[in-house]
C-alpha cells in the first residue's frame, strides 16, 4: 500500500475511536456527575527523500472535560453536589477513586455509600457513619451534622494532575498522581450535578465525524480503483 493509503487509514481509525467517544457521551447525557470526553489527535511527520514530508494523524488520547454541570434540586438529605473544583473521595475494591456523582445512601452498617455500595470517605480517608433516624445536615465545607451535632466532614479533594486522571467506569476516576484536599470546598445538600454533556453539540460532532469518515472511505475506494486500473494497463 502506498503512503496515501496508510495516511488515510490512520485518520479513519482515529475517527472511528472518536465516534465511540461521542456515542458514549450521548449515552451518558443523563448520568449524574458524568464528565464529557473528547479525542485528541496527534500528528506524526516524517521526512522523505523525494517530495514533501509524510504526515499521519493518530487519535488515541482521550481528554476529559471537567466543566461544571448543572445543579438540579432533589430534596434528598443524602444527595450532595460540589460547586466549583473538587471530587468526592470513594473507597472501592481497587483503591480510592474520585467522583462528582453525589447520589449517596446508607448501608446496613450505617456507612455513607454510593449507589454501587462503595464507602464515601471523610477528609481523613475514613468511612462516614450516619446515625439512624436522625436529621442530616451538610454545611458548605462538607461538615455533616446529625440533629445539629457535627459527626464528620465529607472528603472533597482535587487531583494533583487532572489531565492525567483515568476514567474507571462511568463516573469514577483514578488519580495515579495523587490528590490534595480542597481548601474551601462548596458542598450543596439536596442537589445533584447533572452530566456536563451537551447533546446538541455531541450530535453536531457526530455528523462532522461521520462525514469526515465517509470522505476518507471514498478516497480509499477511488485510490483502490486507480491502482487497479494502473495494474490492468501495465499488464
Amino acid at each position: 500500500m502506498e503512503s496515501t493509503g496508510y495516511t488515510t487509514l490512520t485518520r479513519l481509525s482515529g475517527l472511528a475511536r472518536e465516534m465511540d467517544v461521542i456515542a458514549n457521551n450521548i449515552a451518558n447525557a443523563s448520568t449524574t456527575g458524568y464528565r464529557t470526553e473528547e479525542m485528541i489527535f496527534s500528528e506524526y511527520v516524517k521526512a522523505v527523500e523525494d517530495g514533501p514530508s509524510l504526515s499521519m494523524a493518530q487519535g488515541n488520547i482521550r481528554w476529559i472535560s471537567y466543566a461544571q454541570g448543572t445543579l438540579g434540586p432533589t430534596g434528598g438529605d443524602l444527595d450532595f453536589a460540589i460547586e466549583g473544583d473538587g471530587f468526592f473521595l470513594v473507597q472501592t475494591p481497587q483503591g480510592e477513586r474520585l467522583t462528582r456523582a453525589g447520589s449517596f445512601a446508607t448501608s446496613n452498617a450505617g456507612d455513607l455509600v454510593t449507589n454501587d455500595g462503595y464507602p464515601v470517605l471523610d477528609a481523613g480517608g475514613a468511612p462516614l457513619f450516619i446515625p439512624p433516624a436522625t436529621q442530616i445536615g451538610v454545611a458548605a465545607d462538607g461538615t455533616i451534622s446529625a440533629d445539629g451535632a457535627p459527626i464528620g466532614q465529607i472528603g472533597v479533594v482535587m487531583p494533583v494532575a487532572p489531565d492525567e486522571m483515568q476514567r474507571q467506569g462511568g463516573t469514577m476516576f483514578l488519580a495515579e498522581a495523587g490528590f490534595d484536599p480542597v481548601e474551601n470546598p462548596r458542598v450543596v445538600q439536596g442537589f445533584l450535578e447533572a452530566s456536563n454533556v451537551s447533546p446538541v453539540a455531541e450530535i453536531s460532532r457526530m455528523i462532522t465525524v461521520q462525514r469526515a469518515y465517509e470522505l476518507g472511505q471514498s478516497f480509499l475506494e477511488r485510490e483502490d480503483d486507480r491502482i487497479r486500473n494502473l495494474l490492468k494497463t501495465l499488464a
